[in-house]
């Protein structure tokens, strides 16, 4: 069984508390985008190695990247309570690490989904979603494809209708990485005064002046080099752009097709949809 983990885009993102239980509650609107990665899940033979082989290639992960990857944790958290069979997993990584694109969230995700189907574990959506939000933040999200108002911790979602089919995504990833706990831990929480599906309902144009990514301001500090990408993009004559999640990428929204700019991000991951 082939699935193709898609990646996403945050547009607006505010952290307004910190909870007890150490982690953060945020508004945030996720977006879907045709940026895949490609997992392939099959039954396998259990060996010395266990009932779970993993194998990756594509975009180089670490061996920490390895032991901790949302599908070898998805796996294991069915297998807990499914018994399942032994599998092999192979993921091509497309969708750039670090990027603040939920890449692995979007993996490990797409796994629960694929290892439901393939084991005909009928397992409900809603007990899925259950194991998304063990799985991480913003998992769940990721098992559907629309856009969506994220609260709480990310994990609790209302469907929200807004369409971008008119424009242009860009996304330019640096070769930086941005660490989402040390930049969490540099955002001082604020109540927002504004509802932000409300504000996305204005012209994406207006969207500069009140759609804002509460993480900006600290990882543009540290690393200037991702707010220049920003600014670029508006010179180029970007709609909106902003850095999504906790970085290090930034997204531009253009009217029409802005062409190759490999040139003008040079050592940059450049996607344009």
């Amino acid at each position: 069984m082939t699935v193709y983990p898609h990646a996403k885009i945050n547009i607006g993102l505010s952290i307004i508390g910190k909870r007890p239980d150490g982690f953060h509650d945020i508004e945030t609107v996720f977006y879907p985008i045709q940026l895949f990665d490609v997992l392939k899940i099959e039954t396998s033979v259990s060996g010395a190695s266990g009932k779970l082989i993993f194998t990756c290639d594509g975009i180089a992960l670490t061996v920490d990247g390895l032991k901790e990857n949302l599908c070898c944790k998805a796996y294991q958290l069915l297998d807990a309570d499914y018994d399942l069979p032994p599998a092999k997993i192979h993921l091509h990584k497309v969708i750039p690490v670090g990027a603040g694109l939920g890449g692995g969230s979007s993996d490990g995700a797409y796994t629960l989904k694929a290892l439901n189907n393939l084991f005909q574990l009928q397992i409900p959506n809603e007990k899925l979603t259950m194991y998304a939000s063990r799985l991480g933040s913003d998992c769940a999200f990721f098992l559907q494809h629309n856009p969506a108002f994220g609260v709480g911790k990310g994990n609790i979602l209302e469907p929200l209708s807004l369409s971008l089919a008119e424009y242009r995504i860009v996304l330019i990833k640096p070769p930086v990485f941005v660490s989402t706990a040390d930049a969490y831990a540099s955002v001082i929480p604020q109540k927002t005064t504004h509802h932000l599906p409300d504000l996305l309902q204005a012209p994406v144009s207006e969207w500069r002046n009140a759609v804002f990514n509460d993480f900006e301001d600290v990882v543009f500090k540290k690393y200037p080099e991702i707010s220049r990408i920003k600014e670029k993009l508006y010179h180029e004559d970007a709609v909106y752009a902003s850095m999504s999640g906790s970085g290090s990428c930034v997204y531009g929204i253009f009217r029409e097709n802005p062409g190759d700019m490999t040139q003008l991000f040079p050592d940059c991951f450049v996607w344009n949809n």
